[in-house]
């Protein structure tokens, strides 16, 4: 989809993804090696009582899911930026998530355009997890 057939207000749904207990120690060990994602044994002891993802990890999760419905496909020039992410909820080992993803923004430049999601992901009982508006320039 090019940055003219964009429409503000509009959604998208993804599939879904189940998150293993081996992809979050993998992860975090590599990119976010706290405790609670990587020592079960004082995880357990922990407020969330386990192991949980990283928030980075269950952001980079959900971006996959967004970018393999190729809504924008190779009209995508670059991503811009991230803002107001947040993660509301963690995500445990089993746990499915799956995105909602709404444009809320479009800006016109000359020969491409910025395009802003509100990206927001939800475990597999409609919790939401993780919530971060998006930004990319699109082609026209």
């Amino acid at each position: 989809m090019n940055f003219n057939e964009i429409t503000v207000g509009r959604k998208f749904e993804t599939a879904s993804y189940k998150v293993s207990k081996e992809d979050i120690i993998s992860f975090a060990s590599q990119f976010d090696p706290q405790y609670m994602h990587i020592n079960e044994e004082k995880a357990k002891q922990s407020r969330f009582g386990g192991i949980i993802a990283s928030g980075l990890h269950t952001l980079s999760i959900s971006f996959k899911l967004w970018v393999e419905l190729d809504v924008l496909g190779d009209h995508v020039i670059a991503g811009t930026g991230v803002n107001n992410l947040k993660f509301t909820k963690p995500v445990y080992p089993d746990d499915v998530i799956y995105v909602i993803t709404e444009v809320i923004r479009k800006k016109e430049a000359k020969t491409a355009g910025e395009v802003t999601l509100l990206l927001s992901s939800f475990k597999n009982d409609g919790e939401l997890v993780l919530q971060a508006e998006i930004s990319a320039l699109i082609s026209k």
